[in-house]
């Protein structure tokens, strides 16, 4: 990691405290604001923690790039949680998407639930699953 890099990364690392402990819920109560702070500070100690060990630069600059995204969201929406996305699709029911839509690309994805359970299709459709995933939510699910 090159110093201007680790220099960004542990100014990040602050940032989010700053953002925690100055943090005020959206509802105003005192035990969510508490439990919103302990889980900005836990989730930041988590992520930093996970990716410590990272050398790779772009891997590294995706890391910067969804920690910033994190921080703008949960300020701007005031909700520390990653947002759940919705992405519009086309779908046969309101809740089976039947494609994506990525850079003019039309993507058909099955349910994971259709998908075959093994070999290439599958792998196949989990790569369009990641790639189509908002920056924001990369790491969510590997720490949950």
């Amino acid at each position: 990691m090159t110093p201007v890099t680790r220099q960004e990364v542990l100014g990040l690392y602050r940032k989010i405290f700053r953002i925690a402990k100055k943090w005020q819920s959206a509802s105003g109560q005192i035990e969510e604001t508490i439990k919103e702070k302990e889980y900005i500070e836990s989730e930041a100690k988590t992520l930093f923690r996970k990716n410590k060990n990272v050398t790779d630069p772009k891997l590294i600059k995706q890391c910067i790039e969804e920690c910033e995204a994190r921080i703008e969201i949960g300020l701007h929406y005031n909700i520390p949680y990653p947002r759940p996305v919705s992405i519009n699709l086309v779908t046969k029911s309101s809740t089976i998407p039947t494609y994506l839509s990525l850079d003019n690309k039309t993507i058909h994805l099955p349910p994971m639930g259709l998908a075959h359970k093994q070999g290439r299709t599958l792998r196949h459709q989990e790569k369009l699953r990641k790639i189509s995933k908002p920056i924001y939510l990369k790491s969510h699910d590997e720490v949950s």
